[in-house]
């Protein structure tokens, strides 16, 4: 966006909009605003309230310890908790072509959880419901349809016809994001041409609080386990095969994934209905705008087979945060080019090294030629019984 000089001094409306209000954007908001930023969020439609009476949403998140922390820090953590969460301490991966798998225990890095499995809708919630004690101004429904930079402020025009002055804009909205278009930051990656298939489904044994997940050569399928024993599926697949086991009957689909994940739960007896969303690594290839910057999907997206793009956007949340107040505690304007960097440099450096690092094992995985299959094997043999490194890998996961 071009730069128009200020007209006029006095200052801007607010410190801070939130344009965007899934859970990123939203944890953004609130902990900004209990930072003590005059924050506002704008957000298009109100998410559908959680009733614990509902059945579990089917778009689920692991969220790692540093997500636990900022969340119990934005004070909502307790009743996500309390609601519907269910804690994993073991996770157990392998390999459909050689049979090859390492395991990760809690207890290998002297901790009682690896994490935990909890609807997206639920955290979304939750966080939604605190914002207005929080003193979050709630702009809903709001579109921003233009905005201008200013020296001190960023004015943002809204679809009913107001405006809003405010001194940063955070665009915590989407992959899709109109913002960073409008902004000119450009993105890069790859398509994957596939879907992620998922559903809810119940096991004949129990799921052990415990993640499955097996390589298969058309992509992952995972089993995560829910609060109320049964288990979530995240089965990627290319788009035609998607296609296919999306129109399955519910019978022939409990069969086809019982095999795709060994029965490794035993038979799957019932599922819910399925749903797919597409696959994509994108990544922005800058963070930040003059008086902008991006968080969340926004600013990456990355293969779901390691469950860390959520993590990875309230690692923004939180790197944002302590960057402003830090500013702000010296002296410095908080939306100035400068501290912006800082954020920028800091998340783009480790997004895009998780990133590629989610990419580069999902090619790996893809391998099926003989000599690499046997290389992939005795590599992940020796990854598992390289007890300090495997530990070092969790505890990046961690987030710690």
């Amino acid at each position: 966006m071009r730069t128009i000089p200020a007209t006029q001094r006095r200052a801007p409306a607010i410190d801070i909009a939130v344009v965007g209000g899934g859970m990123v954007g939203a944890a953004a908001a609130l902990a900004l605003s209990r930072a003590g930023f005059n924050t506002a969020l704008l957000e298009a439609r109100p998410p559908s309230p959680w009733h614990a009476r509902d059945d579990h949403d089917l778009r689920v998140v692991g969220l790692a310890p540093s997500s636990v922390a900022l969340l119990n820090d934005l004070g909502v953590w307790t009743s996500i908790r309390h609601a519907r969460a269910c804690p994993y301490a073991h996770m157990h991966v392998w390999d459909a072509a050689s049979g090859a798998a390492i395991d990760f225990d809690a207890a290998d890095g002297g901790r009682d959880l690896l994490g935990y499995i909890v609807e997206n809708s639920l955290v979304q919630w939750m966080l939604w419901q605190s914002l207005e004690a929080a003193g979050v101004q709630r702009l809903c429904p709001a579109a921003v349809t233009h905005y201008e930079v200013r020296a001190d402020r960023v004015v943002l025009e809204l679809a009913d016809g107001e405006s809003l002055a405010t001194r940063l804009l955070v665009a915590a909205d989407g992959a899709g994001s109109p913002l960073r278009e409008r902004a000119g930051i450009a993105t890069h990656g790859r398509d994957y041409a596939q879907r992620a298939v998922v559903a809810h489904v119940a096991t004949e044994r129990p799921h052990a609080h415990a993640c499955w997940q097996r390589f298969l050569a058309t992509g992952p399928v995972a089993l995560l386990p829910l609060a109320d024993g049964r288990s979530s599926v995240v089965w990627s697949l290319p788009e035609i095969e998607a296609e296919r086991v999306l129109a399955l009957s519910d019978d022939d689909f409990l069969n086809e994934l019982g095999v795709a994940s060994d029965f490794r739960l035993g038979c799957i007896t019932a599922t819910t209905p399925r749903a797919a969303f597409p696959l994509k690594l994108q990544l922005a290839r800058a963070y930040q705008a003059e008086r902008m910057v991006l968080l969340g999907d926004a600013a990456h997206a990355v293969h779901p087979l390691a469950g860390q793009g959520v993590n990875l956007g309230l690692r923004d949340v939180a790197e944002l945060r302590d960057t402003l107040v830090a500013a702000r505690a010296a002296g410095r304007d908080f939306a100035a080019a400068h501290v912006l960097r800082r954020y920028a440099r800091r998340r783009r450096s480790a997004d895009t090294l998780d990133a590629y690092g989610f990419d580069a094992l999902a090619r790996i995985y893809a391998w099926q030629a003989s000599p690499l299959v046997l290389a992939r094997s005795l590599g992940v043999h020796l990854l598992d019984r390289l007890t300090p490194l495997k530990r070092q890998i969790a505890i990046h996961a961690a987030g710690l």
